[in-house]
């Protein structure tokens, strides 16, 4: 006990809007639903949880998780309630949480399967309760990035090898899906497989339609993470677990899960490091960056973005490189920094055709191709033209050189490519050639669950309004209206990304 309030768990309790003594009465219900019947818990115990910062044993951390995620409609996990997890020490010191730290973060290494493996359960049963995630704030990029500094760019790898005995037994603390249990090779090819699938469908389709498939995996997989495999299948297995994680974030923020599309990124950045793969963990938090200029927040997306590019070490590709030099751009462009974007997009060019691709590049980059740069560049030329409309015409360029590159399976993609050719001729006062392109987005659009489509869409809309009583135009916008889902007429960030 602390003496101290415990101020994370008052302001959940606050919002969820319990009495101490009804929280007291659905935690032992909640307890013996879970399993545990001999549960007792009174209003003056809860109040020393709240008041006096008392941690409760084991397992009423995660009832309280449990009652909290089905209150608030979000994720909530024993963290964000305030508790440290029990279970392993690790070696590595946890950073306490606070103002400047809100997330805890990094947390120590043999507790990154366990926070995978809960925050996932809790997700999945918000799905299947049909719950929306929406309700949490995003921690700003500065917080993380401090946070996760040093933590990124020191050796992961300072744990001993894998004994014997170690493959024994699981340390099954925090895990309760399964008994954990081994696994070999095939398997993990297996594991890798599906993700693949589960990628390209989500280039395709948008994350709405398999999220829920993702983060089901995602959650076995943590759960194999509760057994010490050898070093090799163990580092394989975070790969997935990354890789994963990744698209879980990425699927999320598709559809407007925001708080939980950043969880997700920073369990993947922990995974890959567990793995020994920086480049893969400054990739998972260059997306967390793309989603913070998304949301109109583009300083903070700077602040990850540094972080990602020094933190992924020397190893990492140039093409890696070049696109995290794209992202840097778009948030600059987003300032209105236009010369600071030319300069960060002519490093991406340079760092792109320097790639001899003697290397073959990791499953998570094979994505990011010619037509993916010019995307990129084009996004970055269209946001800069906000602010100095001259530029609508390098958008444009770039666009129609994206959509020529463009293979099949990228429909998403092309769709993000249209609405910037589209937005980009209306700034360059083309409504001919807008209006064209416009209806080319219109055609594919019902096609995909990505609700970043819709929000792109919107801010195009917008454009159109300098064009009232252009009949083409307007009839355009009517046809804008009505294809527009229910969900999204509500008010959206501005910003999205290819």
């Amino acid at each position: 006990m602390s003496g101290e309030p415990n101020t994370r768990l008052n302001d959940l309790f606050g919002l969820a809007g319990w009495s101490k003594g009804e929280l007291a009465r659905l935690v032992n219900r909640q307890a013996a639903a879970m399993g545990h019947p001999q549960l007792a818990t009174d209003t003056s115990r809860v109040r020393r949880w709240i008041d006096m910062g008392e941690s409760p044993r084991d397992p009423v951390p995660k009832v309280l998780a449990a009652l909290f995620t089905e209150r608030l409609g979000r994720v909530v996990t024993i963290e964000d309630l305030g508790f440290a997890r029990s279970g392993r020490a690790g070696r590595r010191r946890d950073v306490q949480g606070g103002s400047d730290n809100p997330d805890g973060l990094p947390w120590a290494p043999d507790r990154t399967a366990a926070v995978l493996t809960e925050f996932t359960g809790m997700d999945l049963m918000l799905n299947r309760r049909g719950l929306v995630g929406a309700g949490a704030a995003l921690a700003a990029g500065s917080a993380l990035s401090s946070a996760m500094h040093d933590w990124l760019g020191s050796d992961p790898a300072g744990r001993p090898p894998t004994r014997p005995s170690d493959l024994l037994h699981a340390d099954s603390a925090g895990y309760d899906r399964y008994e954990a249990a081994p696994i070999g090779s095939q398997e993990i090819d297996a594991l890798e497989r599906s993700v693949e699938v589960f990628r390209a469908w989500d280039a395709a389709r948008g994350g709405g339609l398999q999220r829920k498939a993702v983060v089901g995996q995602l959650n076995e997989v943590g759960g194999m993470l509760a057994y010490r495999h050898p070093d090799h299948l163990q580092r394989r297995l975070w790969g997935v677990a990354a890789n994963l994680a990744v698209l879980a974030g990425w699927m999320s923020h598709d559809v407007g899960l925001e708080p939980t599309a950043q969880k997700y990124f920073v369990i993947a950045a922990h995974a890959a490091r567990e793995g020994g793969d920086r480049p893969r963990a400054g990739e998972a938090l260059s997306r967390a960056a793309r989603q913070m200029v998304h949301l109109g927040r583009p300083d903070d997306a700077l602040d990850l973005m540094n972080l990602a590019r020094t933190g992924s070490g020397e190893q990492t590709l140039p093409r890696t490189q070049a696109m995290l030099h794209t992202i840097e751009a778009w948030a600059q462009a987003s300032m209105g920094h236009g010369q600071a974007m030319r300069r960060t997009l002519g490093e991406a060019e340079e760092l792109f055709v320097s790639d001899k691709s003697d290397v073959p590049p990791p499953s998570w980059m094979q994505m990011f191709d010619e037509a993916d740069m010019h995307g990129m560049q084009a996004l970055a030329y269209r946001t800069l033209a906000d602010h100095d409309p001259s530029v609508a015409g390098i958008a444009q360029q770039h666009a129609r050189q994206a959509l020529q590159l463009r293979e099949g399976g990228r429909q998403r993609s092309k769709i993000f490519d249209y609405i910037s050719l589209a937005s980009a001729c209306f700034i360059a006062d083309d409504p001919e050639q807008a209006d064209r392109y416009a209806r080319l987005a219109l055609v594919s659009m019902g096609e995909t669950s990505s609700h970043r489509t819709w929000d792109r869409l919107r801010e195009m809309y917008r454009l159109t309004g300098q064009y009232a009583g252009y009949a083409k135009i307007e009839n355009l916008r009517e046809e804008i209206q009505l294809a527009m889902p229910q969900q999204a007429s509500a008010a959206r960030p501005r910003r999205t990304e290819t």
